[in-house]
Formats: structure tokens, C-alpha cells, sequence
């Protein structure tokens, strides 16, 4: 019995030391191309690391790095191809062990994962904890700083999860979606205002409070099982002040610091300004997003491999299809070309977009990858499209017709469309968690909000909408948890129920069903997917407009007044090449296209011209 006892301590011992240090990235894969890697090995324990080796057939050390804090290394390690799957012991200081896995890579890259976001797809936006409840056992969980739990509340968590999300993948799927963009869900272990995930306390932990790995690893099989995307949101920018790189950092430039708090100025424009200051151009990039958001210094090459092994980690383990990048303009740029570049050597097929919250197309087209003749040229393949809302469809419908007003504002936006190398990577949306809800915006006028709805999924580029938009939800963004509140029917006991359609009122479920219809027509659709838009300059205010490939057109007249208007469809001849009938998508209705259109106010009209 004393030996037992004596072995079962031995074992502890041994457990307890390997738990004390930690590796990341946390296990790597056999047959990558990015084959060299860094490791960073931190004590928990707050033991230095005074030597570190590795055996293992096919990795080899090729150097040792030690920071200013030695509770860190840093090993650069090269995996050969021939690198068969199986665990490597990492000994530390000739006592600790440490496994560090090299696993099989997953089967069907580029077929069933890593597939990219198109404009064949329509974006689906979730933040988990406020879709639905699919696990109440994880709602609140011992060790965790933020212990709260209060649906009457916009700043304290809901308790939505990842299985909540699994649960409703048919009501999603019935919208016409086949891409999932969920809001960050790695852990978020900070003292409150956790429910947004943007402040990462580690890295390769997903979120526990939403189901931890294997729940995120369940949605995207059931994701795929049904044809369907997972979008991971990526933060480079900035960590929450709780991750163990800022309360232990390895070195002293891992952060960017300053003599007092300085927050970024989110004034783009230093960036591309050839008058610019640079200290100005400084703040921009090296000021902190808040107080508990902390810059990260990827101009530190230690940071950077950190940043884009994570990356590359999370794709090949979760499955991801596509990289949504947060607070694009305020990261390094350099580093993020860099950055891309990696994951598309990786991962050919995959596509990136960035949020670009700026004002101005030109701007905006900074970011992404375009035609402008400027010395930094970025290699991003889309961006949110912050311009065709804020100067777009928003304007259009809240703003009087005029020369330069309301929805020809719209129509000038898109003409701007030339600055891009392909406009139809760009993400086009009508609000999400950081925006007051469409709905709110445009008077809570169910005809506009249809009409808006109907351009998102007829217009050029990816539309992405927010959970709830196709139910009405309400809310304006100051403060933000009023557009983040919980969707109707997520938690047991809701009286309103979006996904069964109790207690919803008839205009919402009217919008439901106008947002089924065309979404999924959408999903039919090669001329909406991919086809060529063609636009005319707003008159009266009526806007009309084309998708088309080949003789497949489909042609869209929006009647942005308080007025009835008849269209002269002869005035768009040249499109319709003569052909004398239309089908409505909507109703099904047939229009005689030599005649006029009739509209009434605020109606929009979605024709397949036959």
C-alpha cells in the first residue's frame, strides 16, 4: 500500500510540474507547410526556464531563445516531412516534461474546410452569447472572474452558447445562409463585459462558458455535414488585459507602451496622408483600442510568429472556412500582409476580410487589396463595406431624394466600386454588434427594412446580416448592449419565439418570410451570386438596377418615396434586349415589361426577366 502511495505521488509530482509550464501553439501537425515553428513556453509556476531540449525523430531544435523574463523561452523548431504523428517530450530544466502532440493533419483541406467566402454565400453574424442557451451547465462556471448571469441586463452575460447555435442550424439554414460568422470565442476570463469575446485572455482555449473546443469543433462538423461555413473572428490588434502575456509579459516591447494611457485616435487617414505626422500615425497604430484592451507590438518578431502560428493552429483544428479580421486599420499593416500571406500558403483557398469602420471609399480601399497607385499595397481580399451603408443604403432611405441625396447616394457609392481589384470580395451589411439595429435606424418602418433587405441579397458582394435583423430586433447602439440583446426564443421559458414564430407579430413574421424567400432564392441564383451589376443614376427617386450573366438577368427598382411611381421600363431596353416578360420573385407575379412599373411607396421590385 506505501508503494501505491509513494507512485501515486510521483505521478502528482510529475503532473503537477508538467501542468506548471505551458507550450504554444499547443500541438502542431505532421505534413504542414509551415513546418518551422516557435515555441513559447511559459512558467506558470513562475520557475525560470534555464534549459530546455526535445527529442523526437524527424523535429529538431534549431535555437534557443531567452527573453528578458525567464519564466519564458522561446524554441525555433523544424518539423521534417517525414515527421510521423505522435507526442514529443519537451524537458525543461531536466526535470519537467512537458508533451508537446504532432498530430495527423485534418482530412478534405480545401474541399470540406478552408474553403473560402464568396459571393456565392450569404453571411449569417451570431454573437453565441446571445442566440441561444443549448447547455444551462455551462452558464456560470467556478474560476472564472466574470461570475455574472443576468438576461435583464445589456452588460452581464446571457448564457448563450455553441450548442444553442448547433440546436437552431436548421432555422438558420431555412434563411438561406450557408456561412456562419460567430464573434470571437476564445477565452474571455476578464471581471466583466465578457460577452462580446474581443478580449482574449488566452489564445488556444475556446470560450468554456460557450462549450469549450468540442462544442466548436461539433458546430463546424454540422456546419459542413450540411454544405454550410464557419467564419472565425480573428483579433491581432489587441488582448484583454488578463491574458498571461500582459500580467507576465516575456519581454518588455511585447505591448506597446506609453508614458500615460493613449488610446488609438481611429483617424485612418494618418495612415495614407501624405501631409501626416508621424507621431500621429503613431497613436493610430500603437494606441491602445480601451484601457482593458492592450496594443500588441507585432513590429516584435516574437509577437508576430505568436500571432500567426495561432492563426494558422486555428484553422487546421476547428476547420475554418473563412478569417473575418477585427479592428483591421489599427494593426500593424506590414504584419498583416504578412500575416495573409502565411494562412494563403497554407491554406490556398481560404479568403479574408477586414473590418475597415472608416468613412470615404477611397479610404476604405486602402485596406483591401486595389487599382491605387500607393506605396503600401495591401494582399486583404475583402472588407466590411462600411461605405454602401453609412453612405449608402442608409442615406437612401432615411434622407429626401436629391442630386446628391438619399439613395443616389447609394448609386455614387457603388460607382466608386472602380478603386477595387475585385468589389465583389467586400461584405455588405446593415448593422451588427457594434451598430445601432437597422430596424431602429430607418424609424422601425417594416417597407424600408424589407426594402433594405432586398437590396443586401441583390446587390454586389457578400451580404452578411445580423442575427435578429430578420425578425425586427430593435435597438441603437449608445450603449452598445442594446443592440446585443438575447434572440427571441434562445432560453427556455421565452414568450416570443423567432425559431416556432409564437407571439411574433405579423409584420415580423412577414419579414421572416420575405428573408426566407429571397435568401434562398439567393442561394439558387448565379446571377445574384456572381453575376455583373449594372446600375442607373436615380431618378425621381427610383433607383433600378441589374444583376446578369449572359442573357440570365434579373432586374431590381427600388421606390425610395412616400409616393407611388411608374417606371418606363423602356428605358433600360439595352438590358432587357426585348424580351416582353418578368417574373416577380417575391409573389410570383407576372410584368409585362413594355409596360410601366407600377410601385407603390417604399416598394421594391425583384424581377427574373424571362
Amino acid at each position: 500500500m506505501k508503494k501505491v502511495f509513494i507512485a501515486l505521488a510521483i505521478l502528482f509530482a510529475a503532473h503537477t510540474l508538467s501542468a506548471q509550464v505551458q507550450v504554444y501553439p499547443t500541438n502542431w501537425w505532421a505534413g504542414m507547410k509551415m513546418n518551422k515553428i516557435q515555441l513559447m513556453l511559459y512558467s506558470e509556476a513562475g520557475d525560470d526556464i534555464k534549459t530546455v531540449s526535445l527529442a523526437y525523430p524527424g523535429i529538431t531544435v534549431t535555437k534557443i531563445h531567452s527573453p528578458e523574463n525567464k519564466r519564458y523561452s522561446f524554441v525555433d523548431v523544424t518539423i521534417a516531412p517525414e515527421a510521423k504523428p505522435g507526442t514529443a517530450k519537451i524537458l525543461i530544466n531536466n526535470k519537467t516534461t512537458v508533451n508537446f502532440p504532432l498530430y495527423a493533419r485534418r482530412a478534405g483541406n480545401g474541399k470540406t474546410f478552408a474553403q473560402g467566402i464568396n459571393s456565392s454565400d450569404f453571411v449569417y453574424l451570431i454573437m453565441p452569447d446571445r442566440f441561444s442557451n443549448g447547455n444551462p451547465l455551462n452558464d456560470v462556471l467556478p474560476g472564472m472572474l466574470d461570475q455574472s448571469l443576468n438576461r435583464d441586463s445589456i452588460y452581464h452575460r446571457h448564457g448563450g452558447d455553441l450548442q444553442g447555435i448547433i440546436n437552431h442550424l436548421d432555422y438558420i439554414e431555412s434563411l438561406g445562409v450557408t456561412a456562419l460568422w460567430l464573434t470571437p470565442v476564445l477565452e474571455n476570463n476578464m471581471p466583466s463585459r465578457t460577452e462580446h469575446g474581443y478580449a482574449i485572455t488566452n489564445h488556444y482555449v475556446v470560450e468554456p462558458r460557450l462549450g469549450g473546443a468540442a462544442a466548436y469543433k461539433k458546430l463546424s462538423a454540422e456546419l459542413h455535414k450540411r454544405g454550410m461555413k464557419l467564419i472565425q473572428d480573428a483579433v491581432y490588434n489587441h488582448v484583454g488585459d488578463m491574458h498571461f502575456t500582459v500580467t507576465d509579459p516575456p519581454m518588455n516591447n511585447w505591448l506597446h507602451h506609453w508614458d500615460e494611457f493613449t488610446k488609438t485616435s481611429y483617424r485612418e487617414q494618418v495612415l495614407f496622408d501624405p501631409h501626416a505626422a508621424q507621431s500621429q500615425k503613431n497613436i493610430l497604430s500603437d494606441g491602445w483600442f480601451t484601457q482593458n484592451m492592450p496594443d500588441l507590438n507585432q513590429s516584435n518578431a516574437y509577437v508576430a510568429n505568436y500571432l500567426i502560428q495561432h492563426a494558422i493552429w486555428c484553422v487546421e483544428e476547428f476547420g475554418v472556412d473563412g478569417w473575418r479580421i477585427d479592428t483591421y486599420v489599427y494593426n500593424d499593416l506590414d504584419f498583416m500582409n504578412r500575416c495573409n500571406k502565411a494562412l494563403l500558403t497554407e491554406y490556398p483557398s481560404l479568403t479574408m476580410f477586414g473590418e475597415t469602420w472608416v468613412h470615404g471609399v477611397l479610404n476604405q480601399a486602402y485596406f483591401v487589396r486595389n487599382k491605387l497607385t500607393v506605396p503600401f499595397k495591401s494582399n486583404l481580399h475583402g472588407v466590411t463595406d462600411f461605405q454602401t451603408l453609412f453612405y449608402g443604403i442608409q442615406p437612401a432611405l432615411t434622407q429626401p431624394f436629391g442630386w446628391t441625396e438619399g439613395v443616389s447616394q447609394l448609386y455614387n457609392t457603388l460607382s466608386k466600386d472602380f478603386v477595387y481589384e475585385d468589389a465583389a470580395n467586400n461584405v455588405v451589411f446593415l448593422d451588427n454588434h457594434d451598430l445601432s439595429r437597422f430596424f431602429s435606424v430607418i424609424g422601425e418602418n417594416p417597407l424600408k427594412q424589407k426594402m433594405a433587405l432586398g437590396w443586401l441579397l441583390t446587390t454586389r458582394g457578400i451580404p452578411q446580416m445580423y442575427y435578429g435583423t430578420e425578425v425586427l430586433m430593435r435597438g441603437l447602439s449608445n450603449p452598445d448592449g442594446n443592440v446585443r440583446r438575447g434572440f427571441p426564443g434562445g432560453w427556455k421559458g421565452d414568450i416570443k419565439d423567432a425559431f416556432s414564430r409564437q407571439n411574433l407579430e405579423s409584420f415580423e413574421t412577414d419579414n421572416l418570410d420575405f428573408v426566407q424567400q429571397l435568401g434562398q432564392y439567393r442561394k439558387r441564383s448565379a446571377v445574384l451570386q456572381k453575376g455583373k451589376l449594372t446600375q442607373y443614376i436615380p431618378e425621381n427617386g427610383v433607383y433600378v438596377y441589374f444583376r446578369h450573366i449572359g442573357d440570365n438577368t434579373i432586374m431590381c427598382v427600388m421606390n425610395t418615396t412616400d409616393g407611388g411611381r411608374m417606371v418606363d421600363t423602356q428605358l433600360y431596353a439595352e438590358m432587357l434586349k426585348g424580351r416582353k416578360n418578368g417574373k416577380n420573385v417575391i409573389d410570383g407575379r407576372n410584368h409585362i415589361l413594355p409596360e410601366p412599373l407600377e410601385l407603390q411607396p417604399w416598394e421594391m421590385l425583384i424581377i427574373e426577366v424571362q
